[in-house]
């Protein structure tokens, strides 16, 4: 019934539709005989349905473990590396001269006027130039003794806040090597949360790109009173007179050349142990101002080891593709599992990652066409724009291509929940669509946020490779859980990895209990050698979130609400944050509301709001332009795009729309929004409506649309 839901409707005559189906059968019953002989999915079968965490004792709220570690957790990758330079420094013995980092060189940089009188910034990039492990050990050796010449001890902090790109890593190595503690901060952060960071870490010196320094950190620089230097990484920025007195602006080069020549007699003493912090990393929290979480060396080591078994075959084949932010630890953690097992990692942003992005000149290629990355990671963000681009081409489509299109994505959605193979359907249908990732894409890694089922089958279909679905916190550096590849279920996380344990605790409030039947329910507790250190300059916040047991096992409490199914495999069904109960006592999940409307054509966000003074639920909703002008063309309204959104006409339209949605995905009648507000303006992360990893900031949302809410809820606005 599952995946009847998630079928796609055709318009095919009834009768042509049973010859169709017999000749499917026919094939079906030809093919599966030799399919059975010679493909390796029987063993997959076998291991989708085996038991893949168990309880390590009887009683209700016991530790869930891996069965690949249920005497042991890991938390080394080899032997005798215990922090993060000896890692480094045995992968470099290893895999010497082999590729290690790549970067597309920029051929023409060019402004694009569109219609509108705007102006998009477009590039043509050339081949990939790589450097080998080799080349990027001494590059980051050279550094780290350079910052030892400009002053940088051991043991004290120093940021980054750059793009993500090859430099970033050398930095991060660098650091690593010297025991220099790595403050990171997204590029696309606001500027007090920025300040905040800077000042709270007390860094002297910033590693930054010319763009980032001649755009958010010129309006600040003077905001952060301790700043001495600030190292570009990419080349002489054009000196600008603005600065404050005592800043020196280095470029990355210069550093490294000053490393080169250094005296380094002295070095052996400065080299990190396994408890010391490694890194210091700002979560741009969905709430309030950002949190610094103090990642040690063996967190991240623990948090690696655990991702990396999930991996199968994982090497030197292996190619990434690197675009995320750099500063989130799911980017962090996949780029460190690539660097320690040999695989090559491609560079590329979110604006130049495929031949359609907004940054790549018409007619040359992107990223992923030149790279053809065999491993990817994606926030549900970017998988949901990709599911909704494609779905909108089939749509443009004729009517035989788009019914032959549907009949073999429905065929397939069969036969993989019955954990079969389509290599016919592969080739010949999906073919183009895998292009679009490069067509070499073996594993989508899937984290930050709840991946919908939908969007998840679509992924398995169309670019015929498993969804890797994780969860994990910054405070677990990473590491939580991550499902097995052949594990073709929607809708859940997959069993804890091998570092960490996992325990659900009663929450009384919410009336999930660890007894519940038929699968035990509660707040989840992450325990193992990857439960960071805690939060930088805040015991407080440390003591809330973090507890020791008797055994010293440190334990997250992570304020979201699991499942346990009997395979031993999570699904995360609610947030503590997110639940609200209305004025007649309902709860009300807002998170799994939002998820049963948020794929919809219609919708490219949404942000549901609950208040316990009312007894009815209202929401902002962005919606899709090409859609809701196509709705108000079908009924009859005229007007600019923001009258479309401001019209009370439209907005009861897209009710309609949302509420038939949310009947199809039974929510009850207390969860449908009775009130919306049509947003004409997207939220990106630089609005400051939603995190970096594209998660709602409510708080920030509710402000910002305080006086809808008021309109929404009938008080008097003046």
């Amino acid at each position: 019934p599952r995946a009847a839901k998630m079928k796609l409707k055709h318009n095919i005559n009834p009768i042509l539709l049973q010859f169709i189906n017999f000749i499917i059968l026919v094939y079906s019953l030809i093919t599966y005989i030799p399919w059975y002989i010679f493909s390796g999915s029987r063993q997959a079968i076998a291991k989708a349905k085996q038991v893949k965490a168990k309880p390590v004792n009887n009683k209700p709220g016991g530790a869930y473990r891996s069965v690949n570690s249920l005497h042991c957790l890991a938390s080394v990758l080899y032997p005798g590396c215990d922090t993060l330079d000896k890692v480094f420094k045995y992968a470099k013995t290893k895999f010497k001269d082999k590729n290690l980092l790549g970067t597309r060189e920029i051929l023409k940089e060019e402004d694009e006027i569109q219609p509108s009188g705007k102006v998009f910034k477009k590039v043509i990039l050339g081949k990939y130039t790589w450097l080998s492990y080799e080349d990027v050990y001494v590059k980051a050796v050279n550094f780290g003794n350079g910052l030892a010449v400009l002053g940088q001890q051991p043991k004290t902090n120093i940021a980054i806040f750059c793009e993500t790109r090859a430099e970033w890593m050398i930095a991060a190595q660098a650091c690593f090597m010297c025991n220099y503690q790595l403050v990171t901060l997204y590029a696309t952060l606001g500027g007090p949360a920025i300040v905040h960071g800077l000042n709270e870490t007390e860094v002297t010196t910033i590693i930054t790109s010319k763009e980032l320094m001649q755009t958010k950190l010129k309006e600040i620089v003077s905001q952060v009173p301790l700043l001495r230097h600030i190292i570009t990484v990419d080349g002489k920025p054009t000196t600008w007179s603005e600065f404050p007195k005592g800043v020196i602006v280095h470029t990355m080069a210069s550093v490294q050349a000053m490393g080169a020549k250094a005296d380094t007699g002295n070095k052996q003493q400065s080299r990190p142990v396994p408890s010391d912090i490694a890194v210091i990393m700002y979560t741009s929290g969905s709430t309030g101002v950002p949190k610094g979480v103090m990642i040690s060396h063996c967190n991240i080591i623990a948090g690696i080891t655990g991702m990396a078994e999930r991996i199968p075959n994982l090497g030197e084949k292996d190619i990434y593709i690197g675009y995320l932010p750099l500063a989130h630890v799911l980017e962090l953690s996949a780029e460190l599992v690539c660097l320690s097992h040999g695989c090559r990692i491609g560079y590329s942003s979110p604006q130049t990652l495929a031949d359609q992005s907004s940054k790549i000149k018409k007619g040359s290629k992107g990223d992923v066409t030149m790279l053809k990355p065999t491993l990817m990671a994606a926030v549900p963000e970017i998988m949901d724009r990709i599911y909704k681009n494609v779905m909108n081409k089939v749509n443009e489509m004729t009517s035989f291509q788009r019914n032959l299109f549907i009949l073999a994505y429905n065929y397939k959605m069969e036969q993989i929940s019955k954990g079969y193979t389509t290599p016919l359907c592969d080739s010949l249908i999906f073919r183009k669509v895998r292009m679009l990732l490069g067509g070499k894409i073996r594993i989508l890694l899937c984290g930050g946020a709840p991946l919908s089922a939908a969007t998840q089958r679509f992924m398995n279909i169309c670019f015929c490779c498993p969804v890797g679905q994780g969860y994990g916190l910054t405070e677990s550096a990473g590491a939580g859980t991550i499902t097995e590849v052949w594990d073709y279920t929607t809708g859940r996380v997959g069993a804890p990895l091998v570092c960490c344990e996992i325990k659900l605790m009663n929450w009384e409030e919410g009336g999930y209990y660890n007894t519940d039947k038929p699968y035990p329910r509660g707040e989840i507790l992450i325990g193992g050698q990857n439960v960071t250190v805690g939060y930088y300059k805040n015991e407080v916040r440390t003591k809330k979130d973090f507890t020791v047991d008797e055994n010293g096992q440190r334990w997250l409490h992570t304020g979201d609400i699991g499942e346990f199914h009997e395979d031993g495999c999570l699904k995360i069904i609610d947030r503590k944050k997110d639940l609200v109960k209305l004025q007649a006592g309902e709860y009300v999940s807002l998170g799994k509301v939002e998820a049963a409307l948020k794929n919809l054509p219609l919708v490219d966000n949404i942000c549901v709001y609950a208040s316990s003074f009312h007894s009815y639920v209202i929401g902002f909703v962005v919606p899709n332009q090409k859609e809701l002008a196509e709705l108000a063309r079908k009924k009859g309204f005229k007007g600019t795009w923001e009258e479309i959104c401001n019209s009370p006409e439209m907005e009861k339209e897209v009710l309609k729309v949302l509420a038939e949605a949310a009947m199809a995905a039974n929510l009850e009648k207390f969860e449908i929004p009775v009130k919306i507000r049509l947003s004409p303006d997207p939220w990106t992360p630089e609005t400051g409506l939603v995190t970096d990893a594209f998660k709602l900031k409510r708080k920030e949302l509710t402000a910002y649309y305080q006086m809808d809410i008021d309109r929404m809820y009938g008080k008097n606005v003046k």
